[in-house]
């Protein structure tokens, strides 16, 4: 049961992190547009077909009631009486209604109707007998020249069915652009995030020293392989540029070590030729300790770019920084004795083993306490600690 609940808390949070990407909303965007594209030409062609229908229909009436006083020879109620007889017993598409100038029925196969003239659309219950269906009637009505009133219709059931299927269209339209939009923008969507994490998995093993890891391309040849062969010849430069850096630095620092110590036994030799009381003697001394401190720094800078290219990688072992920091301290407390300064250690006698370089973590260690010395007054109590594998000079 755990296992189906991490699964599905998993599948909601990749389905709440592809909804809110960039990529979801623009193909929900375009999805939108394209519904409501779609919907205007749905509506724009089912308007069309209502309005050439209802043009039909009108023709139809129009042209049967033309008919129908031709026949007669005369708009009055006694000539169209035959006449009207005759059409409800042989055109059973069609409605009549004739009344007289009292508006009582003469004959047709509809209800009373109230005597206005042209165009009517009429519920289902003029027409005769009501039971049939419940489509309306379309027609037009006329005023006869002795006051009587005709009416001629037909049923509009082909307009109303195609007024419901123009908007069950609309409706399924909306629903399936809707579910394809929403499809097609997951999937889309995943992909493109598929891509944007393998380019953050390659900057992240990037940022952790993995200079040479590159963006896979996918094949495809589109404008995405495109982007990342342009990251990959960005990152190609950069290493270029990193390695080509780390081999100036270390050339500079090997090559300065030999002047800068030929130098410091120059001065060795002259200081043996001055007395102690001599002020020269002391100006040379003071030479000889900033080369000391020159070279120590072109030592760190060699000993940082061998260790950044591996070289000592065979040489890490495990190590009790515990044990390894009391070592480094013992030294200095006389020092800092003689500055009026007080060292304090706070190890952590179960501190876990760490895997590191001995010779470079003691350096670590003893620069830290050399600055804490150097950069803090007398009566001063500096505190040294390790805890968790974490060292902080107070």
């Amino acid at each position: 049961m755990r296992f189906w609940n991490t699964m599905a808390k998993r599948r909601n949070m990749a389905i709440r992190r592809i909804i809110a990407s960039t990529s979801f909303r623009i193909v929900t965007l375009f999805a939108s547009l394209f519904i409501l594209g779609g919907m205007v030409m749905t509506v724009m062609s089912g308007l069309y077909s209502q309005s050439a229908m209802r043009q039909q229909l009108h023709r139809e009436v129009e042209n049967e009631a033309h008919e129908t006083f031709a026949d007669a020879g005369a708009a009055d109620v006694h000539h169209l009486l035959p006449v009207v007889q005759g059409l409800i017993e042989h055109e059973p598409g069609f409605h009549y209604l004739l009344q007289d100038p009292g508006q009582a029925i003469v004959a047709g196969n509809m209800l009373h109707l109230r005597p206005v003239p042209g165009e009517r659309w009429l519920a289902w219950s003029h027409r005769l007998p009501r039971e049939t269906n419940r489509n309306i009637v379309y027609g037009t009505g006329y005023i006869l020249d002795d006051g009587g009133y005709y009416f001629v219709g037909m049923d509009a059931s082909p307009l109303t069915h195609l007024q419901h299927a123009l908007w069950a269209t609309i409706f399924w339209e909306i629903a399936g652009s809707g579910l394809i939009g929403m499809a097609g923008g997951l999937f889309l969507s995943s992909l493109i995030l598929k891509w944007i994490e393998t380019i953050s998995r390659t900057a992240r093993s990037i940022m952790q020293g993995d200079m040479s890891r590159r963006i896979p391309l996918r094949g495809t040849d589109d404008e995405l392989d495109h982007l990342s062969e342009s990251l990959n010849a960005m990152l190609d430069q950069n290493e270029f540029l990193i390695a080509s850096l780390k081999q100036v630095s270390n050339d500079i620092a090997h090559d300065m070590r030999r002047p800068l110590a030929r130098m410091r036994q120059n001065l060795e030799r002259a200081i043996l030729t001055h007395a102690p009381s001599d002020p020269m003697y002391e100006q040379v001394e003071c030479a000889i300790g900033e080369l000391d401190a020159a070279l120590e720094i072109f030592s760190s800078l060699l000993k940082l770019a061998q260790l950044e290219s591996g070289a000592w990688k065979d040489e890490m072992e495990p190590l009790d920084p515990a044990r390894l920091l009391g070592s480094v301290l013992e030294p200095y407390r006389s020092v800092m004795e003689d500055h009026g300064q007080h060292l304090l250690g706070e190890i952590m006698p179960t501190c876990p083993a760490i895997i590191g370089h001995p010779v470079l973590l003691r350096q670590a260690f003893s620069n830290l306490i050399e600055n804490a010395i150097r950069h803090t007054p007398g009566q001063t109590t500096i505190t040294a600690s390790i805890k968790s594998s974490r060292l902080s000079t107070k």
